[in-house]
């Protein structure tokens, strides 16, 4: 498949070297010193196996890649509106653009610049980051999960759920993307805020009991807003949330924590953010994600 990786941190820079070394056509989209990097070749340090891609195709603009079979859309969410109305040349016929983005509103900023017939909602569920330009460490996870919103299993992402697989990846093509989108919202939001606001990682969390306890909590507050606004979980979505806690290594940090200490950006806004303001908007108190949100809000545009 001819794939673009628009947005080539830690979570778009694992995948894109894991389906080029699977031998996909694949080009990167990246920026400054991480771009000059990637000319020169790519690394990844995993406990899947390390991998070094001597010679690896990266450019800065768009125009630079012409039209795409996919297009993984992976650049963080505050770059969302800056990025978005430069997809057109990636654009074909058929082509996939696929959203990676943490939160349940990027899919709808993409349309406009798109079409609806294009943009496809997903989620990544991965701990990668850029230690060094043109080094991303994986720490545990790498699943792709995508999904056309009317829930049916197109040719375009039979491919890509295939070559995804072929690239050692664990992929999925859902038939209920709403679903599944909102789900790792639920549980993205509430362990970034927690780790984020503790300053700590997950194996802090569930060794704590009392901080467990707040943890699955937010768990619950965050799907009582999804299902306020007509959203359908699986049934054993909190217990599936708390085996997923306790499986992570100990040090495991979520992305907004690592920003964070890093003194960067932080996603805030569309994660504990959004709780509070969806839940506001359809009537449901969120009294934890409210207090992520507070306590966080002096950090969200970086160290001060």
């Amino acid at each position: 498949m001819r794939i673009a990786i628009y947005g080539s941190g830690g979570v778009g820079g694992y995948f894109g070297g894991r389906l080029a070394a699977a031998g996909e056509d694949v080009t990167f989209l990246a920026r400054g010193e991480h771009l000059a990097a990637l000319r020169r070749g790519l690394f990844l340090q995993s406990p899947k196996g390390d991998l070094t891609l001597s010679s690896v195709r990266a450019v800065e603009r768009p125009e630079d890649v012409g039209p795409v079979d996919v297009d993984l859309f992976a650049v963080m969410r505050y770059d969302v509106a800056e990025a978005a109305p430069r997809l057109g040349p990636l654009l074909g016929p058929s082509t996939a653009v696929v959203t990676l983005q943490n939160g349940v509103e990027a899919a709808a900023m993409l349309v406009p610049h798109a079409g609806i017939e294009q943009v496809v909602p997903g989620a990544a569920y991965i701990v990668a980051s850029v230690v060094a330009p043109g080094r991303i460490r994986h720490v545990v996870a790498d699943t792709l999960v995508f999904g056309e919103p009317n829930g049916s299993r197109s040719a375009r992402l039979e491919a890509l759920e295939s070559a995804a697989r072929g690239a050692g990846l664990h992929a999925k093509l859902s038939t209920d993307i709403e679903s599944d989108v909102w789900t790792k919202f639920v549980r993205l939001a509430t362990w970034a805020g927690m780790t984020a606001a503790t300053r700590s990682p997950i194996g802090v969390l569930r060794e704590d009991e009392a901080l467990l306890a707040m943890t699955m909590d937010a768990v619950r507050e965050a799907i009582a807003v999804g299902e306020a606004r007509g959203i359908r979980f699986a049934p054993g979505v909190v217990d599936e949330t708390l085996d997923l806690v306790r499986g992570f290594p100990h040090e495991t940090k979520s992305s907004m924590l690592e920003d964070l200490e890093h003194g960067r950006r932080l996603e805030l806004p569309w994660l504990s953010g959004a709780v509070e303001r969806l839940g506001r908007e359809a009537g449901v108190p969120t009294p934890i994600h409210a207090f992520l949100a507070t306590v966080l809000h002096p950090f969200v545009n970086g160290r001060r």
